[in-house]
């Protein structure tokens, strides 16, 4: 039987298993609880031998220190990885995409280090699947997703709430969110779901959901945690300490609101967010005398401290609800308490409720599932609910309360009427929901049926791994990388000299990473793999140093470009070179986003290149300028170019520079050939390269094309074939 190492990803930082802070913002909310139960769920499987939950690592007064620390054990098989990502202060998570390839680089770099890669990747929300997705490609491994909300949702809220579509996607990275999500429907293995509804719907306007393989397996709650609240009366039952301090202090938060605190309970729980629909549950509410002399109100609406204080969305709505107290007169009726702590005290306050044969109310109109209805269940306490969604589903399967109209705030009322008024309707409801959160919606449950659904991807597609080049694998285990310039270099139109006797030894020497870097463009090079008989290049660097890949098929490094945009203005420096001579813009194909293009003139001396390099410095216009031949003048970012391509990958997958030999012949490879690397200099070298010679690792063969980079390799490292031996 398979063991199996699962990463799972949700990178916006706040997550702790011990002592969770679950609703201190809006990026802390359920999802934040189903990645840590699935954590631990995960954990206790007999088939995982590891799993890791992985978020971004934060540094900030305004947070727990807890929040710093590398690694948080969560028990022998279960962690919290916290990778450095977009500096070390707290931000939102829209806020993050563009450092999400920081974290992909950084995990890379973890499991080299610990040498030691999972079996499977698991992304949480549209970040958390970003990053998933791209590693998955990088070490051929399943991917899993899960969205739990998605983008094109959110906006057509925001859009009906009369937000301007440019306001969205500017504060929201909406578009960029959107184009992510699609690529990884297309892209996962399993897209797991909580509900048919929500396949039916929050996926309904992706255009890549025809292409999804969805799997519904309900999210859980913990038996030991979220248990009836009758135990208490059981002789064998005893509390601990800390429940019964839990318990004491929700007690006493709860009735220092009220005047008969006897009275039944009802409750409801969420964050802060528009979404939870508080307002027209103290609606309902207030504008119902019986049901307040039947009962009292209790609304735990997040964690606050100082209302003034928190972020404009958030006020509002906490502002509404004290507004709304105000307004129906609940003082004594109704507890709106400012904190409570998710991991040991929200489940005693569903069992004070249900103790108190409350009711649980849930008003968010069409959850994709409604985990509180599912704890508050598991507790004993009936459910009032959407009759769309996700709790349509839990509370028709389960038989343990009502589906109204939300919107209506006298249908809620009614309802909750008709429950607390029947106690063998009540009674026969509390019975269902308990026996539901036992059987239908536990952890161990979902553990199962995941670890079931890995078996069958492994099952039935264990040849389209098999049959995948883990490059990622590769690159992290290489011993060398042997980087060469294409034209005049490995080749030079016909002339193959030497290449079979190369590509015979990369062969020969598998833990050689070989890679091909290029002024030519990538159409360009996909012509030269078709035409010349090289082997299988791991690494393929076009367009000058812009452009950076992986394979055969031309994977994309993802966090190349976004390195090399740093500072770059494209068409600023454009315009501030049509002031120069001795130098024509080339055509429309050699022009390229992060490349800039100029054939040289005859009459082009090197008083015209310090022009070029004062024009771009006069104007504050920081790039690179490559002369080749001295007929073709490229501009690029400063940032790119072949040498700092060569930094990039030793960064990337810490291999030390010294361990990269690297090839060239022309102008634009002085900057890869130069430095710690080892440098060959084949024979048919141009003029530009006369200012290497004498240079420390830079070696000058006798002999041309391929045959002088052999020549070099051996010059450099005649023991490799024995090492890797």
């Amino acid at each position: 039987m398979k063991s199996y190492y699962i990463q799972l990803f949700s990178p916006h930082g706040l997550i702790r298993f011990h002592q969770a802070e679950i609703g201190r913002d809006k990026d802390t909310g359920g999802q934040v609880k189903y990645v840590l139960e699935l954590l631990e769920a995960l954990s206790k499987h007999p088939q995982v031998r590891k799993v890791d939950l992985f978020t971004r690592r934060i540094t900030d007064k305004r947070v727990s220190e807890s929040y710093s620390q590398p690694i948080e054990v969560v028990n022998e098989k279960a962690r919290i990885v916290r990778m450095d990502c977009g500096g070390q202060l707290y931000k939102e998570k829209e806020q993050l995409w563009d450092h999400l390839d920081e974290f992909i680089n950084n995990t890379i770099r973890f499991n080299e280090a610990e040498d030691d890669y999972p079996d499977v990747l698991h992304g949480h929300y549209a970040d958390g699947n970003y990053i998933a997705c791209e590693l998955s490609k990088i070490f051929a491994l399943p991917l899993i997703a899960t969205g739990h909300s998605l983008g094109r949702n959110k906006k057509r809220m925001l859009l009906n709430q009369g937000w301007e579509e440019k306001k969205v996607n500017d504060r929201f990275n909406m578009q960029r969110r959107i184009d992510e999500e699609e690529k990884v429907i297309s892209n996962a293995d399993v897209v797991i779901v909580s509900t048919r509804h929500e396949i039916e719907t929050q996926y309904m306007g992706y255009n890549n959901k025809p292409q999804a393989n969805f799997k519904v397996i309900p999210p859980g709650v913990n038996s030991d945690v979220f248990y009836p609240y009758y135990r208490l009366e059981m002789p064998s039952f005893a509390m601990t300490i800390e429940q019964e301090q839990a318990l004491y202090k929700i007690n006493s938060e709860i009735e220092r609101f009220l005047f008969n605190a006897d009275k039944p309970l009802i409750l409801s729980i969420g964050r802060a967010d528009k979404r939870k629909n508080f307002e027209a549950i103290i609606t309902s509410y207030g504008q119902d005398k019986e049901l307040q002399a039947m009962a009292n109100l209790a609304i735990f609406a997040g964690v606050r401290k100082d209302i003034t204080q928190m972020p404009e969305d958030e006020k509002e709505i906490l502002t509404n609800l004290l507004l709304l107290m105000d307004k129906y007169d609940l003082y004594g009726k109704m507890a709106l308490p400012k904190k409570n702590d998710p991991g040991i005290e929200v489940p005693e306050i569903y069992r004070i409720a249900a103790r108190k044969k409350g009711v649980f109310v849930n008003a968010t109109p069409g959850e994709n599932f409604g985990l509180t209805i599912v704890e508050a269940a598991a507790c004993g306490l009936p459910i009032v609910a959407s009759p769309t969604g996700g709790p349509k589903e839990i509370v028709e399967k389960a038989d343990n309360g009502l589906l109204i109209d939300v919107e209506d705030t006298a249908a809620i009322a009614s309802a909750l009427k008709k429950i607390i008024a029947d106690r063998a309707l009540w009674d026969h409801y509390s019975a269902n929901g308990i026996k539901a959160g036992a059987e239908d919606y536990a952890w161990n449950k979902h553990a199962e049926k995941y670890i079931e659904t890995i078996n069958d991807i492994f099952k039935e597609k264990s040849e389209k791994f098999q049959a995948q080049t883990s490059f990622g694998r590769k690159l992290a285990d290489a011993r060398m990388f042997l980087i060469s310039d294409l034209d005049g270099t490995l080749v030079e139109g016909d002339d193959l000299t030497g290449l079979e006797e190369l590509m015979n030894w990369l062969r020969e020497n598998p833990g050689v990473v070989f890679g091909i870097s290029s002024g030519r463009s990538k159409a360009l090079i996909q012509e030269a793999l078709q035409k010349y008989p090289f082997v299988n290049p791991d690494v393929l660097i076009c367009s000058a140093g812009t452009e950076l890949y992986y394979t055969r098929d031309f994977i994309p490094d993802v966090g190349w470009e976004k390195h090399i945009n740093h500072q770059w203005k494209r068409q600023q420096i454009q315009t501030a070179m049509e002031e120069l001579p001795n130098i024509t813009l080339q055509g429309a194909d050699a022009q390229w986003p992060f490349k800039i293009s100029y054939f040289a003139t005859e009459n082009f001396t090197g008083d015209d290149l310090a022009n070029v390099n004062k024009q771009l410095y006069d104007r504050k216009l920081p790039a690179k300028v490559l002369l080749t031949d001295n007929k073709y003048l490229d501009i690029i970012p400063r940032r790119a170019g072949k040498g700092n391509v060569v930094r990039y990958l030793s960064y990337k997958w810490k291999l030390p520079v010294e361990q990269f030999i690297t090839a060239g012949n022309g102008g634009n490879d002085i900057d890869m050939l130069q430095g710690q690397a080892k440098g060959i200099v084949v024979a048919n070298y141009s003029k530009e390269l006369n200012v290497l010679k004498g240079k420390r690792n830079v070696y000058f063969a006798n002999s041309t094309l391929s045959s002088g980079i052999l020549e070099g390799i051996n010059f450099y490292a005649k023991n490799i074939k024995k090492q890797d031996k």
